[in-house]
């Protein structure tokens, strides 16, 4: 079986001096986008997201890369990596980060999905 290609925006479509993390990179290249409840995102559905950020959060340059599939959290970039910050989408301006700090890099975040899938099938497995 082969691996899903994750499309990506294109590199003209991103905020000045953007460049995806290599450590993301190398996650995708392993095929490693499915950690219920975080899905990485790709194709039209990536790029549906980053217009509705920009659009809801103006003042703001969210770059997503994942989405939880439980609720409205999306993992993004702060406009220029490694910084990672989850925002609860469709939240009012200035309220959709809800206190959460950002995390210094993609490791950081995949850390925590990773445990997050860890208790998702424990849920789903009933342990």
């Amino acid at each position: 079986m082969g691996r899903q290609v994750i499309e990506l925006i294109n590199i003209d479509d991103l905020p000045v001096n953007f460049g995806y993390p290599r450590e993301y990179v190398r996650v995708l290249e392993l095929g490693i986008t499915d950690l219920e409840p975080w899905v990485f995102l790709g194709g039209e559905e990536l790029r549906a997201t980053y217009a509705g950020l920009r659009e809801r959060y103006s003042d703001q340059s969210y770059v997503p890369f994942a989405s939880r599939q439980d609720n409205d959290d999306i993992a993004c970039w702060a406009h220029v990596p490694p910084e990672v910050v989850v925002v609860h989408d469709h939240a009012s301006p200035g309220w959709e980060r809800r206190g959460r700090p950002p995390l210094p890099n993609f490791h950081s975040w995949f850390r925590i999905a990773v445990e997050d899938f860890i208790q998702w099938g424990e849920i789903e497995l009933g342990l």
